[in-house]
């Protein structure tokens, strides 16, 4: 599993990778786990996670999303992909929603892409950041390497896209915050 510049290493995010973010790799698969620090509560950077039928709140590369069923396990949802990226469509499956542990989970299961037998999973942990409540969010995966490319490359190319959507995540989250944030008044 690979942090990059991401924060990864801590003993408490290690910790949360070795519990939360299992995933069985194949021969011919490749894995990661990348980590966010996010200056927002968990309940502001939930709200916008848990939204299986709204990634377009916070996932740049997603125009839009039509789900089917009621935000329960098994669920589908259709995701039309921004133009530029190899891809046009995603269905994708909810395998956990879990609003206590704050933990989600999806499997892409179709669409025109090369992403087969891609899982990811995304954690979020309560955390201090500069004295206030903030977020640590780690997102993990796993997918098949395609033909023609390495493990190298699949992850690197897989990274990049998470990596895009966790500071966009944190963007969105950290000016919501700001906007419900009062300063201290002097007397």
């Amino acid at each position: 599993m690979n942090g990059n510049s991401n924060g990864f290493g801590s003993a408490a995010a290690t910790e949360f990778i070795r519990r939360h973010h299992r995933h069985e790799t194949g021969e011919n698969q490749c894995s990661s786990a990348l980590v966010k620090h996010i200056k927002a509560p968990i309940p502001l950077v939930w709200s916008l996670v848990r939204r299986f039928d709204q990634p377009q709140k916070y996932k740049p590369f997603v125009s839009r999303c039509v789900a089917q069923g009621n935000l329960e396990i098994g669920s589908l949802r259709e995701v039309d992909v921004k133009s530029g990226l190899p891809a046009t469509t995603s269905t994708e499956r909810l395998e956990l929603l879990d609003d206590d542990e704050h933990i989600l989970s999806i499997r892409i299961i179709g669409g025109d892409h090369r992403l087969k037998n891609y899982s990811s999973i995304i954690s979020l942990h309560p955390e201090i950041i500069d004295g206030r409540p903030g977020t640590l969010v780690i997102e993990s995966f796993v997918v098949d390497v395609p033909e023609g490319n390495t493990k190298d490359e699949t992850c690197y190319f897989v990274e990049a896209f998470i990596k895009c959507n966790l500071k966009s995540l944190a963007e969105v989250s950290e000016g919501l915050a700001v906007q419900d944030r009062t300063e201290p008044i002097d007397l």
